[in-house]
């Protein structure tokens, strides 16, 4: 009897225990989530780990067809690879109005900074103050603004085209003294041609008894129209000539054709910008000098303007001209080419950071 009470007891103890067993909270298992402050710490962390947002610069081009804007934007757009920069290239076609539109493209679309070519001094002034508003910096490639449009740009680079043609104009009358030159000029209205004739006119006025000009036509910048307007100037007889100041390359070549026709081919052209067709053309004896302005050296300036501006670092020079280099047969070896980049980017220093 007594044995059966002991083995009740322990029977209902055990059910106890079990029930309590059941009841009790199992302990948290340990958490694999570090505390919130830890979270915010790591997330922070990550957060300034991460890349920085790539630059993009927008590249407002004159008119890509031709090839002193071309090797410019090229020179640009290899400074911006170095640099690990985004470039957007419009095109304007000579066109001011579409350039204007083009701007407010990249205004719109929030880039970092637009470089411009413009195809003429008030399309320029317009974008600039476009720019300013929507606080963007922007640079002027291949023209110095006037005093009053230039305001809130950052840096402007540009061939100081007087200078260019007072070089040509001096360099027939050391070379060619007492000679007849016909000047085929490019296309008035963006302020290039203007600028070059300030020069060919000083030079004119100094060297009078060395150089005569004896015909100004207008080859528009390109080869066809220089070939027809210096075929028309020989079909028509109105004056003879000995050299000819071609305004650039391609009219250089449009001449030559022309003088080639007609036999003439021996006359000495002069030209100027120091384009590879240009080395071509003087190395085969078709260009007799060339008045080089490396392009290249001014997309580099360009880049390097806003490239300083973005990185807080100071410009110390806001107008820069591009060098001016007469090139003969008797100096070719000082020649720099328009698509050494490596070459541009060492002449104006490299840039920093």
């Amino acid at each position: 009897m007594m044995t059966k009470k002991i083995v009740a007891v322990v029977i209902a103890v055990l059910l106890v225990l079990t029930v309590l067993a059941a009841c009790t909270p199992a302990e948290p298992a340990a958490s694999s989530e570090a505390p919130a402050s830890e979270s915010v710490a790591a997330s922070e962390a990550a957060s300034e780990e991460a890349p920085a947002e790539k630059l993009v610069f927008g590249y407002l081009a004159y008119n890509l067809a031709d090839i002193w804007n071309q090797y410019g934007m090229e020179a640009f757009q290899w400074c911006a690879d170095m640099k690990g920069v985004e470039v957007k290239v419009l095109d304007a076609t000579n066109d001011p109005e579409k350039q204007v539109t083009q701007a407010q493209e990249f205004i719109d679309a929030g880039v970092d900074g637009i470089s411009i070519f413009p195809c003429t001094p008030e399309a320029a002034a317009t974008i600039v103050r476009m720019a300013n508003e929507a606080e963007i910096p922007i640079a002027i490639e291949n023209i110095f603004l006037s005093a009053e449009a230039e305001a809130g740009v950052v840096g402007q680079v540009a061939c100081q085209y007087r200078d260019i043609g007072y070089a040509a104009i001096k360099y027939a009358a050391d070379t060619y003294p007492g000679c007849k030159l016909l000047y085929v000029h490019g296309a008035p209205g963006l302020g290039v041609y203007e600028d070059y004739k300030i020069g060919v006119d000083a030079a004119l006025e100094e060297f009078k008894d060395k150089v005569t000009m004896v015909g100004l036509i207008n080859g528009e910048w390109a080869t066809e129209p220089a070939q027809n307007v210096t075929q028309d100037f020989i079909t028509s007889g109105q004056s003879e000539f000995d050299v000819v100041f071609a305004n650039n390359d391609l009219e250089a070549k449009g001449v030559y054709n022309a003088l080639k026709d007609n036999g003439m081919e021996d006359i000495p052209i002069i030209s100027t910008g120091g384009s590879p067709d240009g080395y071509t053309m003087l190395v085969d004896g078709i260009e007799s000098a060339n008045m080089t302005a490396p392009v290249n050296i001014q997309g580099v300036i360009v880049f390097k303007f806003l490239w300083q501006h973005v990185n807080g670092v100071a410009i110390e020079e806001t107008k820069i001209p591009l060098p001016i280099i007469p090139i003969g047969k008797d100096n070719i070896d000082e020649w720099i080419s328009w698509d050494d980049f490596q070459a541009s980017y060492d002449y104006v220093g490299g840039i920093e950071p």
